[in-house]
Protein backbone atom coordinates (compact mmCIF):
# COMPACT_ATOMS: atom_id res chain seq x y z
CA UNK A 1 0.00 0.00 0.00
CA UNK A 2 1.49 3.31 -1.08
CA UNK A 3 1.74 6.36 1.25
CA UNK A 4 -0.85 8.23 -0.83
CA UNK A 5 -3.38 5.49 -0.30
CA UNK A 6 -2.70 5.47 3.44
CA UNK A 7 -3.17 9.24 3.70
CA UNK A 8 -6.44 9.13 1.75
CA UNK A 9 -7.84 6.30 3.85
CA UNK A 10 -6.71 7.96 7.09
CA UNK A 11 -8.42 11.19 6.03
CA UNK A 12 -11.65 9.34 5.21
CA UNK A 13 -11.58 7.47 8.54
CA UNK A 14 -11.04 10.71 10.48
CA UNK A 15 -13.91 12.40 8.66
CA UNK A 16 -16.14 9.39 9.28
CA UNK A 17 -15.53 9.60 13.00
CA UNK A 18 -16.13 13.36 13.01
CA UNK A 19 -19.33 12.98 11.05
CA UNK A 20 -20.72 10.28 13.34
CA UNK A 21 -19.75 11.63 16.76
CA UNK A 22 -19.20 15.41 16.51
CA UNK A 23 -21.85 17.09 18.66
CA UNK A 24 -23.86 13.85 18.83
CA UNK A 25 -23.94 13.45 22.60
CA UNK A 26 -23.22 9.78 21.83
CA UNK A 27 -26.95 9.29 21.34
CA UNK A 28 -27.16 5.76 19.93
CA UNK A 29 -30.96 5.80 20.02
CA UNK A 30 -31.63 8.53 17.46
CA UNK A 31 -28.75 10.81 16.40
CA UNK A 32 -26.09 8.27 15.46
CA UNK A 33 -28.49 5.83 13.69
CA UNK A 34 -29.74 8.73 11.55
CA UNK A 35 -26.18 9.78 10.81
CA UNK A 36 -25.33 6.21 9.81
CA UNK A 37 -28.09 6.33 7.19
CA UNK A 38 -26.76 9.63 5.85
CA UNK A 39 -23.24 8.22 5.92
CA UNK A 40 -24.43 5.27 3.85
CA UNK A 41 -25.94 7.69 1.33
CA UNK A 42 -22.66 9.62 1.18
CA UNK A 43 -20.65 6.46 0.51
CA UNK A 44 -23.05 5.08 -2.11
CA UNK A 45 -23.39 8.48 -3.80
CA UNK A 46 -19.64 9.07 -3.81
CA UNK A 47 -18.89 5.68 -5.32
CA UNK A 48 -21.59 6.17 -8.00
CA UNK A 49 -20.33 9.63 -8.97
CA UNK A 50 -16.68 8.53 -9.15
CA UNK A 51 -17.15 5.29 -11.09
CA UNK A 52 -19.65 6.85 -13.51
CA UNK A 53 -17.53 9.94 -14.25
CA UNK A 54 -14.19 8.14 -14.69
CA UNK A 55 -15.58 5.37 -16.90
CA UNK A 56 -17.61 7.86 -18.94
CA UNK A 57 -14.58 10.06 -19.56
CA UNK A 58 -12.56 7.07 -20.72
CA UNK A 59 -15.30 6.01 -23.14
CA UNK A 60 -15.68 9.52 -24.55
CA UNK A 61 -11.92 10.23 -24.49
CA UNK A 62 -12.58 13.58 -22.82
CA UNK A 63 -11.66 14.64 -19.28
CA UNK A 64 -13.88 17.70 -18.94
CA UNK A 65 -17.32 16.15 -19.43
CA UNK A 66 -19.51 14.01 -17.22
CA UNK A 67 -22.64 11.88 -17.70
CA UNK A 68 -24.64 15.02 -16.82
CA UNK A 69 -24.28 16.16 -20.45
CA UNK A 70 -26.35 13.13 -21.48
CA UNK A 71 -29.42 14.66 -19.88
CA UNK A 72 -29.84 12.26 -16.93
CA UNK A 73 -30.18 15.00 -14.34
CA UNK A 74 -32.42 17.02 -16.67
CA UNK A 75 -34.80 14.09 -17.16
CA UNK A 76 -34.83 13.56 -13.38
CA UNK A 77 -35.81 17.18 -12.68
CA UNK A 78 -38.42 17.13 -15.46
CA UNK A 79 -39.92 13.96 -13.98
CA UNK A 80 -40.10 15.46 -10.49
CA UNK A 81 -41.67 18.68 -11.72
CA UNK A 82 -44.16 16.75 -13.87
CA UNK A 83 -45.22 14.64 -10.89
CA UNK A 84 -45.86 17.75 -8.83
CA UNK A 85 -47.75 19.47 -11.66
CA UNK A 86 -49.96 16.49 -12.56
CA UNK A 87 -50.49 14.80 -9.21
CA UNK A 88 -49.96 17.67 -6.79
CA UNK A 89 -47.55 18.03 -3.90
CA UNK A 90 -49.70 15.86 -1.64
CA UNK A 91 -49.58 12.85 -3.99
CA UNK A 92 -48.33 9.64 -2.43
CA UNK A 93 -45.83 9.20 -5.27
CA UNK A 94 -44.29 12.60 -4.56
CA UNK A 95 -44.37 12.17 -0.79
CA UNK A 96 -43.23 8.53 -0.60
CA UNK A 97 -39.45 8.37 -0.73
CA UNK A 98 -39.30 4.76 -1.87
CA UNK A 99 -41.84 5.07 -4.68
CA UNK A 100 -40.25 8.26 -5.93
CA UNK A 101 -36.80 6.68 -5.85
CA UNK A 102 -37.85 3.59 -7.81
CA UNK A 103 -39.79 5.55 -10.43
CA UNK A 104 -37.01 8.11 -10.88
CA UNK A 105 -34.40 5.38 -11.32
CA UNK A 106 -36.61 3.50 -13.79
CA UNK A 107 -37.30 6.64 -15.86
CA UNK A 108 -33.60 7.56 -16.16
CA UNK A 109 -32.50 4.04 -17.05
CA UNK A 110 -35.27 3.78 -19.66
CA UNK A 111 -34.25 7.14 -21.11
CA UNK A 112 -30.65 5.97 -21.35
CA UNK A 113 -31.53 2.74 -23.14
CA UNK A 114 -33.75 4.55 -25.63
CA UNK A 115 -31.07 7.14 -26.36
CA UNK A 116 -28.33 4.56 -26.80
CA UNK A 117 -30.43 2.17 -28.90
CA UNK A 118 -31.50 4.98 -31.21
CA UNK A 119 -28.13 6.67 -31.65
CA UNK A 120 -25.53 3.91 -31.38
CA UNK A 121 -27.33 1.96 -34.10
CA UNK A 122 -27.89 4.86 -36.48
CA UNK A 123 -24.68 6.88 -36.55
CA UNK A 124 -21.07 6.24 -37.38
CA UNK A 125 -19.68 8.81 -35.00
CA UNK A 126 -21.51 7.09 -32.17
CA UNK A 127 -20.29 8.61 -28.91
CA UNK A 128 -19.77 12.13 -30.23
CA UNK A 129 -23.22 12.20 -31.80
CA UNK A 130 -24.59 10.74 -28.57
CA UNK A 131 -23.01 13.57 -26.58
CA UNK A 132 -24.28 16.24 -28.96
CA UNK A 133 -27.85 14.92 -28.83
CA UNK A 134 -27.59 14.53 -25.05
CA UNK A 135 -26.54 18.16 -24.68
CA UNK A 136 -29.42 19.38 -26.86
CA UNK A 137 -31.88 17.15 -24.99
CA UNK A 138 -30.59 18.56 -21.70
CA UNK A 139 -31.31 22.12 -22.83
CA UNK A 140 -34.77 21.19 -24.13
CA UNK A 141 -35.71 19.27 -20.97
CA UNK A 142 -34.43 22.08 -18.75
CA UNK A 143 -36.63 24.54 -20.65
CA UNK A 144 -39.69 22.33 -20.12
CA UNK A 145 -38.81 22.04 -16.43
CA UNK A 146 -38.61 25.82 -16.08
CA UNK A 147 -41.96 26.14 -17.84
CA UNK A 148 -43.53 23.75 -15.34
CA UNK A 149 -41.99 25.65 -12.44
CA UNK A 150 -43.89 28.77 -13.50
CA UNK A 151 -47.13 26.74 -13.52
CA UNK A 152 -47.06 25.42 -9.95
CA UNK A 153 -47.88 27.10 -6.67
CA UNK A 154 -45.16 28.51 -4.37
CA UNK A 155 -45.61 25.57 -1.99
CA UNK A 156 -45.21 23.03 -4.78
CA UNK A 157 -42.23 24.95 -6.12
CA UNK A 158 -40.57 24.68 -2.69
CA UNK A 159 -41.03 20.92 -2.78
CA UNK A 160 -39.52 20.78 -6.26
CA UNK A 161 -36.53 22.80 -5.04
CA UNK A 162 -35.83 20.13 -2.43
CA UNK A 163 -35.45 17.60 -5.25
CA UNK A 164 -33.28 19.88 -7.38
CA UNK A 165 -30.50 20.16 -4.78
CA UNK A 166 -28.11 17.47 -3.62
CA UNK A 167 -28.92 16.39 -0.08
CA UNK A 168 -28.38 13.39 2.19
CA UNK A 169 -31.32 14.08 4.49
CA UNK A 170 -34.18 12.49 2.54
CA UNK A 171 -32.65 9.02 2.20
CA UNK A 172 -34.72 6.09 3.47
CA UNK A 173 -33.12 2.90 4.81
CA UNK A 174 -35.01 0.73 2.29
CA UNK A 175 -33.93 2.68 -0.77
CA UNK A 176 -30.41 2.98 0.62
CA UNK A 177 -30.18 -0.80 0.97
CA UNK A 178 -31.40 -1.41 -2.57
CA UNK A 179 -29.20 1.37 -3.97
CA UNK A 180 -26.15 -0.04 -2.18
CA UNK A 181 -26.83 -3.54 -3.55
CA UNK A 182 -27.19 -2.28 -7.13
CA UNK A 183 -24.11 -0.08 -6.78
CA UNK A 184 -21.98 -2.99 -5.58
CA UNK A 185 -23.06 -5.17 -8.51
CA UNK A 186 -22.44 -2.46 -11.12
CA UNK A 187 -19.09 -1.43 -9.63
CA UNK A 188 -17.93 -5.05 -9.62
CA UNK A 189 -18.92 -5.34 -13.29
CA UNK A 190 -16.99 -2.15 -14.15
CA UNK A 191 -13.97 -3.13 -12.05
CA UNK A 192 -13.68 -6.48 -13.78
CA UNK A 193 -13.32 -4.64 -17.08
CA UNK A 194 -10.51 -2.37 -15.90
CA UNK A 195 -8.03 -3.91 -18.37
CA UNK A 196 -10.34 -3.07 -21.27
CA UNK A 197 -10.66 0.51 -19.99
CA UNK A 198 -6.85 0.69 -19.84
CA UNK A 199 -6.67 -0.37 -23.49
CA UNK A 200 -9.47 1.97 -24.56
CA UNK A 201 -7.65 4.89 -22.94
CA UNK A 202 -4.89 4.36 -25.53
CA UNK A 203 -7.36 5.23 -28.29
CA UNK A 204 -10.25 3.61 -30.14
CA UNK A 205 -8.17 2.45 -33.10
CA UNK A 206 -5.66 0.76 -30.81
CA UNK A 207 -8.48 -0.93 -28.89
CA UNK A 208 -10.02 -2.27 -32.10
CA UNK A 209 -6.63 -3.50 -33.34
CA UNK A 210 -6.15 -5.36 -30.04
CA UNK A 211 -9.41 -7.24 -30.55
CA UNK A 212 -11.91 -5.31 -28.39
CA UNK A 213 -15.47 -5.18 -29.69
CA UNK A 214 -15.82 -1.44 -29.10
CA UNK A 215 -19.49 -1.31 -30.15
CA UNK A 216 -20.50 -3.95 -27.61
CA UNK A 217 -18.20 -2.44 -24.98
CA UNK A 218 -19.80 1.00 -25.41
CA UNK A 219 -23.37 -0.29 -25.14
CA UNK A 220 -22.67 -2.42 -22.07
CA UNK A 221 -20.75 0.20 -20.11
CA UNK A 222 -22.94 3.16 -21.03
CA UNK A 223 -25.83 1.10 -19.65
CA UNK A 224 -23.89 0.40 -16.43
CA UNK A 225 -22.96 4.08 -16.14
CA UNK A 226 -26.62 5.00 -16.63
CA UNK A 227 -27.55 2.79 -13.67
CA UNK A 228 -24.97 4.50 -11.43
CA UNK A 229 -26.10 7.99 -12.49
CA UNK A 230 -29.73 7.03 -11.95
CA UNK A 231 -28.96 5.73 -8.46
CA UNK A 232 -26.90 8.76 -7.38
CA UNK A 233 -29.37 11.28 -8.81
CA UNK A 234 -32.43 9.53 -7.37
CA UNK A 235 -30.72 9.08 -4.01
CA UNK A 236 -29.03 12.47 -3.60
CA UNK A 237 -30.25 14.76 -6.36
CA UNK A 238 -28.22 16.49 -9.12
CA UNK A 239 -24.49 16.89 -8.44
CA UNK A 240 -23.59 19.03 -11.50
CA UNK A 241 -19.77 19.32 -11.88
CA UNK A 242 -18.90 16.91 -9.08
CA UNK A 243 -17.86 14.21 -11.55
CA UNK A 244 -15.33 16.50 -13.27
CA UNK A 245 -13.72 17.41 -9.95
CA UNK A 246 -13.58 13.83 -8.67
CA UNK A 247 -12.28 12.27 -11.89
CA UNK A 248 -9.54 14.83 -12.53
CA UNK A 249 -8.45 14.80 -8.89
CA UNK A 250 -8.17 11.00 -9.10
CA UNK A 251 -6.07 11.26 -12.28
CA UNK A 252 -3.75 13.73 -10.54
CA UNK A 253 -3.38 11.63 -7.39
CA UNK A 254 -3.02 8.29 -9.14
CA UNK A 255 -0.69 9.73 -11.82
CA UNK A 256 -0.27 7.10 -14.54
CA UNK A 257 -1.81 4.24 -12.60
CA UNK A 258 -4.28 1.88 -14.19
CA UNK A 259 -8.01 2.30 -14.07
CA UNK A 260 -8.62 0.00 -11.13
CA UNK A 261 -6.61 2.24 -8.81
CA UNK A 262 -8.01 5.41 -10.38
CA UNK A 263 -11.58 4.20 -9.79
CA UNK A 264 -11.04 3.51 -6.10
CA UNK A 265 -9.01 6.69 -5.67
CA UNK A 266 -11.90 8.62 -7.23
CA UNK A 267 -14.39 6.96 -4.90
CA UNK A 268 -12.27 7.96 -1.91
CA UNK A 269 -12.03 11.57 -3.12
CA UNK A 270 -15.78 11.75 -3.74
CA UNK A 271 -16.63 10.38 -0.30
CA UNK A 272 -14.14 12.77 1.33
CA UNK A 273 -15.60 15.73 -0.55
CA UNK A 274 -19.17 14.88 0.42
CA UNK A 275 -18.18 14.37 4.07
CA UNK A 276 -16.37 17.72 4.22
CA UNK A 277 -19.33 19.48 2.60
CA UNK A 278 -21.82 17.87 4.99
CA UNK A 279 -19.69 18.69 8.06
CA UNK A 280 -19.40 22.32 6.96
CA UNK A 281 -23.14 22.58 6.37
CA UNK A 282 -24.05 21.04 9.74
CA UNK A 283 -21.46 22.45 12.11
CA UNK A 284 -20.00 25.57 10.51
CA UNK A 285 -22.82 27.12 8.48
CA UNK A 286 -25.57 25.65 10.70
CA UNK A 287 -27.72 24.68 7.67
CA UNK A 288 -27.78 28.25 6.32
CA UNK A 289 -26.50 26.83 3.03
CA UNK A 290 -26.85 23.42 1.40
CA UNK A 291 -24.44 20.71 0.34
CA UNK A 292 -25.44 21.40 -3.25
CA UNK A 293 -24.29 25.04 -3.05
CA UNK A 294 -20.89 24.12 -1.61
CA UNK A 295 -20.27 21.25 -4.03
CA UNK A 296 -21.37 23.19 -7.10
CA UNK A 297 -19.34 26.26 -6.13
CA UNK A 298 -16.05 24.43 -5.56
CA UNK A 299 -16.45 22.04 -8.49
CA UNK A 300 -17.50 24.80 -10.90
CA UNK A 301 -14.40 26.84 -9.99
CA UNK A 302 -12.26 23.73 -10.49
CA UNK A 303 -13.93 23.14 -13.86
CA UNK A 304 -13.12 26.70 -14.97
CA UNK A 305 -9.48 26.26 -13.92
CA UNK A 306 -9.22 23.07 -15.99
CA UNK A 307 -10.59 24.84 -19.06
CA UNK A 308 -8.58 28.06 -18.72
CA UNK A 309 -5.14 26.80 -17.73
CA UNK A 310 -2.61 26.02 -20.50
CA UNK A 311 -2.83 22.58 -22.11
CA UNK A 312 0.82 21.90 -21.27
CA UNK A 313 0.00 21.99 -17.55
CA UNK A 314 -2.69 19.30 -17.77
Amino acid sequence: MKPLNISVYACILTLLMLFLFWDSGFDFQYVIPNRLIRLGAIIVGGVCVAFAAICFQTITENRIITPAVMGYEAIYLLFQSSLILVLGAASQIVVSKNVNFFLSTLVMITYSFILQHWLLNTTRKQVFHLLLVGLVVTIVLSSFTQLIQFSVSPGEFAIFQSYSEATFNRVDITQLTIAAGLTILVCIALSQQHKYFDILSLGREQAISLGIDVQHFLKLNLALIAVLVAISTSLLGPTAFMGVFVANSAYSCAKKARHLRILFMGAGIAITSFLVAQLLVEHIFNYRITVSILVNLICAIYFLVIIIRPRSSL
